[in-house]
Formats: C-alpha cells, structure tokens, sequence
C-alpha cells in the first residue's frame, strides 16, 4: 500500500484543522472505528452474560486489558517503525475481520464464553497496536500549529462515539441479538478503512534548533542572574549543546535524502526508514523512546503529572459515583444525570479547543485545571443533593476535559514526531493500565472508611499532577505553537 506524502505547509499558510479536508476524512475514520468499539463491547457484553455467569462475562470483558497493557510499549515501537496511517489501517482490517467472523459464527450457532474470550483477546492485541499509532497519526496529517485544535476534534469524536455508539449497540441487540450487533461493529469499523487509504501524510517536519532547547528538548535558558560563573556555564552549554544539534541536522538530513528514496517506493513514515536503514533491533528502538522520554523536561514530568491525575480521576469518577449515587439515593437515573453533566463539561472544552485552536500558557493552565478538577473531585462527595451533584459534575467535566485535551496537546506538540508512538504508547499505559488499577481499591476503600474520605483522598492524588505541573518550571513555561 502507497502512502501519498505532501510536503508540509508553512504555519501561517495552513488551513485550520477544522476546515482541512483531509483532517476531516482522518477525523471521520476515527469517529466511525470508535462508535464500533462501543457497539462491539455492548454485544460482547450481552453475548458473554447469555452465555455463563457474571462472574465469567465479567472476565470475558476484562481479558483484553492484559494484553493491550503487557504489549502497548512493543505497539509503540511497530508505530513508529512502519508509520502510524499503515498500522491503523492494518489494525482496523484485523479488528474487523474478527467481529464480521464472530457476527458470522453466531447467526450460525449459539455464542460461547471461549469464542467470547478469544475474539476479547484479538481485540486486547490489535489494540496495543492501534493505541499507540492512533496517537502519532495527527502530525502526519496536519501541521504542527493546528495539532491542539486536532486534539479538540478529537475529544468531541470520542464524546460522540460514547452518545452514539451504546444506543446503537442496543438497536442492534433488540432487532437481532449479540450476531446482528457484532455485524454492525464490523461495518462501523470497515467504513474507516477506505477513509484512512484517502488520508494524504505530511512530511515529518525537521528538528527545529534554536538557542533555546537541544534536541532532547533540554531548555538551556536560566531562570534569572545567577552570578558570572554560572552565565560562563550555561554559555558553555549552550554552545555544546548547539554544535550538538548542527551535527544531528546533518544527520537528519542524511535520513531525510534516504526517506525520500523510500516515499517513492511506498514507504510510510521517516521513523520506520530510519530504523530499517540501520537495521536497529525493535529492543533498541524502545529503549531509545524511553531515554528519550526520561531525558525530555517537558515529556517526563508531563507524563508523570497525567498518571497522577489519572490515578485520583478514574476510581471516583467510575466505581466511586456508583457507590455514591447508592448510598446517597440517587438512584440509577440520578447517575445518569451525573455523568451527563460530566460529559457535557467535557464535551464544552472539547468544543472550546476546537474553535480557539490554541490557548495560552498551556502548561500553567494545564496544571491550574488540574488542581482545579481535583478539588471539585473532593467536593463532589459532600453535595446535599442530585441537582449539586450534576452542577459539580459539569464543572469536574469542563476542568478535566481541558487539562486532558491541554496534556494531550503538549505530547502531540513536544514530542519529536518520529518517537510519538512511543510516547503514545508510555501515556497509553499510564491511563489504560496503571489508572484502572484504582477502581477496586477505590471500591475496597470506600467500603472500609466511606465516600468522603476516599473522594477527599483521590482528589488530593489527582492535585499532585497539578502541583508537579507548577513545580517543573519546563512544564510550567511549555507552549503550544502558533
């Protein structure tokens, strides 16, 4: 398969992201693969609990996290070796196949936990794949001032997919049971697969130097006058670290000269030229992304500040609002209209992203919106009642759908374009492996001493993201591009 490659634009000649035809081809792929994921977990779901007992459709439902999480790092590095576009076109051929042939199987006979289990397990590995290569597809389809207005469009096809993609499941189910809802998800995700082919890919933009930053995105500028001795030693390092980035130029550009060699014979993605040109081991390549993350003064503390806030964000927003929502009265639609103001929040920031394209001191108001939504978090336990609980839901959903899309935002834009499927996949596992972690313990927690102070608790885990955002002064000072 030809990737179709297109130089990339100047800033100011760019296109918004919203207007760009094809980031909107991109953007409807991705829309239609994600309203199939939900409509294929509703029909696992319904097919696993005809099939056995809650016990066994809860483990059917939960058996594709162990491989997604055990292989997302090795996801990250196929990302970046072979090219994002290929790796999402290949993935959704193979999570297709897989529910059209369960779909297939089931109009044929009745479903079985270990079909069940098995097409859970596919699905688990593909998506250890597609996560990460989800996740570096944005800079190869538009410009790197318009990535945070991606991120926004992002954040409101995933709402949508959420709203959409449960009723449609449950159609699906009433008119024909599990078999004519894992057919529907089948078409769903097919119909991102001639969009994604359309999509045309930029060229990876080169590495910027400037007396600012080296290329591990090091900031070499001082704070203030520390004195002549320290001036004479950042001078120093400043021009040690400048000659090192004029000699990685000259490297780059002999990989770029080989890149387009490999363009013109369908080769996708300058990462993946770069490690077979070598022939580097995948071992090595993921290593390298990991000392490049650690090395980074933006990355690393950006994604530790995302785990952090994960960690005290998924246990009370998921297990967490249920018990409460119990204990309080509230009833199963009173939680519904919860998480509706939660996703209306979200949604808004989403939206607000979208449109503005670009906010200000990005790291300063990621971290404020974090410490933010993690005291609304706290407070969210102590309301007198449903109509509170939805306000400070609302707001909870506003602060955390903006310091989600900010922090995605800053990764897209931070991260070197060659190693974001590394990165994605580092991110990936903070939110997809380590937060989840927190929703038994959060449960087993309130149990013992009760919503408040768990709430309370978690809320404080998720302020430390905020406060090490604030503390980091790279992180604290990071932009977004104009």
């Amino acid at each position: 398969m030809t990737a179709t490659v297109i130089p990339s634009a100047p800033a100011s000649a760019a296109r918004p992201a919203h207007r760009d035809g094809n980031v909107l081809r991109w953007l409807g792929a991705y829309t239609s693969s994600m309203i199939g994921d939900n409509v294929y977990y509703i029909a696992l779901s319904w097919a696993a609990v005809q099939s056995g007992t809650p016990t066994q459709a809860g483990l059917v439902m939960t058996v594709s996290a162990v491989p997604r999480a055990l292989l997302m790092l090795g996801g990250g590095v196929v990302a970046d070796r072979f090219g994002p576009r290929r790796v999402v076109i290949g993935s959704d051929v193979v999570r297709c196949a897989a529910v059209l042939a369960v779909a297939a199987v089931l109009f044929a006979a009745g479903p079985g936990l270990w079909l069940l289990t098995l097409v859970s397990i596919v699905f688990g590995t593909v998506d250890a794949v597609f996560m990460p290569a989800v996740g570096a597809l944005p800079a190869r389809v538009t410009s790197r001032d318009q990535l945070a207005r991606v991120q926004g469009m992002r954040g409101l096809a995933i709402r949508f997919a959420n709203v959409v993609g449960a009723p449609l499941g449950g159609l699906g189910v009433a008119l024909g049971g599990a078999a004519a809802a894992f057919g529907l998800a089948g078409m769903l995700i097919a119909i991102s697969v001639p969009l994604l082919i359309s999509v045309r890919m930029r060229e990876l933009p080169a590495h910027d130097v400037d007396d600012a930053h080296d290329v591990d995105g090091v900031d070499v500028a001082d704070d203030g006058v520390g004195g002549a001795g320290a001036a004479e030693g950042h001078a120093r390092v400043a021009a040690d670290r400048v000659a090192g980035a004029h000699a990685r130029v000259a490297a780059d550009r002999a990989v770029e000269d080989e890149r387009h060699v490999r363009v013109a014979v369908g080769e996708d993605g300058a990462g993946a030229v770069a490690g077979k040109a070598a022939g580097a081991p995948a071992w090595r390549d993921l290593r390298d992304g990991l000392r490049y993350i650690r090395r980074h003064r933006v990355l690393a503390p950006l994604i530790a500040a995302i785990a952090l806030g994960d960690l005290g964000f998924v246990g009370p927003l998921n297990v967490g609002l249920t018990l409460l929502a119990d204990r309080r009265g509230w009833g199963a639609s009173g939680m519904g209209w919860v998480l509706a103001g939660f996703g209306t929040g979200a949604g808004v920031a989403a939206l607000l992203l979208t449109m503005r394209g670009r906010l200000p001191h990005a790291g300063r108001l990621a971290a404020v919106t974090i410490l933010g939504g993690s005291v609304a978090i706290g407070a969210l336990a102590f309301v007198p009642n449903v109509a509170a609980a939805i306000g400070v839901a609302l707001l909870v959903g506003l602060l955390a759908g903006l310091s989600g899309a900010l922090c995605g935002a800053l990764l897209q834009t931070q991260a070197d374009p060659a190693y974001l499927g590394r990165v994605s996949a580092v991110a990936g596992i903070v939110s997809l492996g380590l937060a989840p972690l927190s929703m038994p313990l959060t449960a087993a927690a309130i149990g013992w001493w009760g919503t408040g102070p768990v709430f309370v608790t978690s809320a404080a885990v998720c302020g430390l993201g905020g406060v090490l955002a604030l503390c980091v002064r790279d992180l604290r000072r990071a932009e977004l591009p104009r």
